[in-house]
């Protein structure tokens, strides 16, 4: 399912393993005269930049809760369009968030097992700075955390297969080599096997995706949506900043 540009991990052996995942588919004293009061501080200024929060919807946002221009973007770790995306807007987005007048919400659209198993590495202290943290890890190293699964052989995923529900994705991820890049991440294999193995947080990562198909359509990522409508035809930057910067007119 998805746009045509909504890219998988290659290889016949991800083309294997996707339906797994789908399929199961965070004050003393003093002198006796008082000194002069000093003026009140002016309260300082929020810094929207810094502001994260998880969502109830099960999104991470960046910027003002009460922004009046609301940006939703739903993503797939193993995506290059969204990748790209990432690269091409992140300087753009966080000069916008700091004005206080723009949110960005991002919210996992899974495509496939090794974006299942990536999303809840990703996901799994289910602190939204951390989150946002992730994401600038797993796109820019995309390829190389991606390149293990396209050579998994046709056995394994068959063995795979076969496992029951809740040891899927685990062997999945492990197939995939995912374990040595948690581990580069500062991830522990203990914390790693515990993450890969939340089927609670697996099913909200599908039951995410669902409410995108469900509420606005979304077919392929990235796929966005400003204050509630969804952006047909906006696949990237370069076709979504221009509708951005006419929400965010005065």
């Amino acid at each position: 399912m998805g746009r045509p540009g909504a890219q998988a991990a290659g290889g016949a052996a991800v083309r294997a393993l996707a339906p797994l995942a789908l399929a199961i588919l965070l004050a003393g004293s003093g002198s006796a005269v008082a000194a002069p009061a000093r003026p009140a501080a002016k309260a300082a200024k929020a810094a929207w930049v810094d502001v994260y929060a998880a969502t109830p919807e099960g999104g991470f946002r960046r910027g003002n809760p009460a922004a009046a221009v609301k940006l939703i973007e739903y993503g797939s770790l193993t995506c290059s369009h969204c990748r790209d995306f990432h690269g091409e807007a992140k300087a753009a987005l966080a000069k916008q968030i700091a004005t206080g007048r723009l949110s960005y919400e991002y919210r996992s659209f899974v495509l496939n097992g090794p974006d299942l198993a990536a999303s809840l590495i990703a996901r799994c202290s289910g602190n939204a700075r951390t989150f946002f943290s992730s994401l600038d890890s797993f796109y820019p190293d995309q390829p190389q955390w991606l390149q293990p699964f396209a050579s998994v052989p046709e056995a394994e995923s068959s063995r795979i297969a076969t496992l029951p529900e809740d040891q899927q994705i685990p062997a999945i991820a492990v197939a995939g080599k995912l374990d040595a890049y948690a581990a580069k991440l500062g991830m522990s294999r203990a914390r790693f096997d515990a993450c890969v193995a939340d089927k609670a947080a697996a099913t909200r990562l599908l039951d995410i995706r669902k409410g995108g198909v469900e509420r606005f359509k979304v077919t392929g990522t990235p796929g966005f949506v400003i204050n509630g409508v969804y952006q047909e035809g906006a696949y990237n930057w370069a076709a979504l900043e221009p509708k951005l910067m006419a929400a965010l007119k005065p």
